[in-house]
């Protein structure tokens, strides 16, 4: 009887894991780095937002493993996607944060975009935007009026990004005059062009990567907002129209809707195809608790980054439902942005 309850107590207790496994993924991230790979360079919005968000997201991944940020820029975001893709590891120690246009570009046939976003593991994204037509208040243009008058010298990264693809559509679809001198290497590249004079403006670009690295622009009035790249005004620009405004016919709202759809995955992070699936539920559920974190929201306040909590899988709805927009719709929306063929240049 003795020996039947010695055995026992030693069987039941062989089903309980100790203390060192019992969180396989803190022990596996335990001592550990894990690469941030970003499809911008550095010094601009995205940079901003990953430096602001690394420190805290490590601190609620089980294993806190040190995270460093990696720029990768190149061909407006493909460059990172097919790393992440193709060479990065698939255990959970790399992980990326890429321009929200480019999971769109093979639907759209972009040259070289040779992936597929909907095999990719989406953590989450860190804010939902509003896209803005930027302008230098110096150079004279202003107002939306001016869009349809003069010609709007605008800086860009390389076909498919938005801030060559916003302008596109915007000439095609509604007659503005825009013209985009490419080749920059960065969203901040192209802000510094704007203040030495070099271009007029920024098509695609976004209100909270203004306030974190330009924080003085709007409070001072040095840039103007002619209108707003979106399907309904921002109240912080009342006087800048919502794209859609002008769209006359269903079609049209329908391309924009498809078109516009990277604004509501603003700043979104993933994981490679591939990767386990309890790696990547962990760092989901680290996401959503960095994103409530008190000192991340505090952080995102000082260095004025807007945020909002977008779960990954609400993500990858939205990819689900753009890959299957009507060909008719994505045959005009590809059209106005001017994809069709585009060989990707940066």
């Amino acid at each position: 009887m003795m020996r039947w309850s010695y055995l026992a107590l030693a069987g039941s207790l062989a089903l309980v894991p100790s203390a060192a496994s019992a969180d396989p993924i803190a022990d596996f991230y335990k001592g550990k780095q894990i690469n941030w790979i970003l499809s911008a360079g550095a010094g601009g919005g995205y940079a901003a937002y990953a430096l602001a968000f690394a420190p805290y997201f490590t601190a609620h991944i089980p294993g806190n493993p040190h995270i460093v940020v990696q720029n990768m820029p190149g061909a407006g975001g493909i460059r990172a996607m097919l790393y992440l893709q193709g060479v990065a590891p698939k255990d959970g120690t790399t992980i990326g944060l890429v321009h929200s246009s480019v999971p769109f570009a093979p639907l759209y046939g972009i040259k070289g975009a040779s992936f597929d976003p909907r095999q990719m593991n989406w953590i989450g994204s860190i804010n939902a935007a509003t896209g803005i037509c930027v302008s230098w208040t110096a150079s004279g243009i202003t107002t939306w009026r001016d869009l349809f008058d003069k010609t709007f010298i605008v800086g860009g990264t390389g076909a498919g990004s938005q801030m060559e693809t916003m302008p596109a559509m915007l000439n095609k679809l509604f007659g503005t005059h825009i013209k985009v001198i490419s080749g920059y290497k960065g969203g901040n590249d192209v802000y510094l062009a704007m203040e030495r004079g070099e271009v007029n403006g920024r098509c695609g670009g976004l209100i909270s990567s203004i306030k974190s690295t330009r924080p003085d622009w709007f409070p001072q009035k040095k840039v103007s907002v002619p209108i707003q790249i979106a399907l309904e005004r921002d109240p912080e620009f009342p006087d800048a129209p919502a794209l859609i405004e002008f769209a006359k016919d269903q079609h049209t709202k329908d391309v924009l809707r498809l078109t516009l759809a990277p604004m509501a995955m603003d700043r979104p992070i993933l994981a490679p195809p591939g990767t386990p699936r309890e790696t990547v539920a962990a760092l989901r559920k680290a996401f959503h608790e960095t994103m409530k974190d008190p000192a991340f929201i505090a952080e995102a306040e000082r260095q004025h980054l807007e945020i909002q909590d977008v779960d990954g899988e609400k993500i990858s709805a939205l990819l689900e439902s753009a890959y299957k927009s009507p060909p008719d719709v994505v045959k005009a929306a590809n059209e106005a942005m001017a994809l069709t063929g585009a060989a990707n240049e940066n």
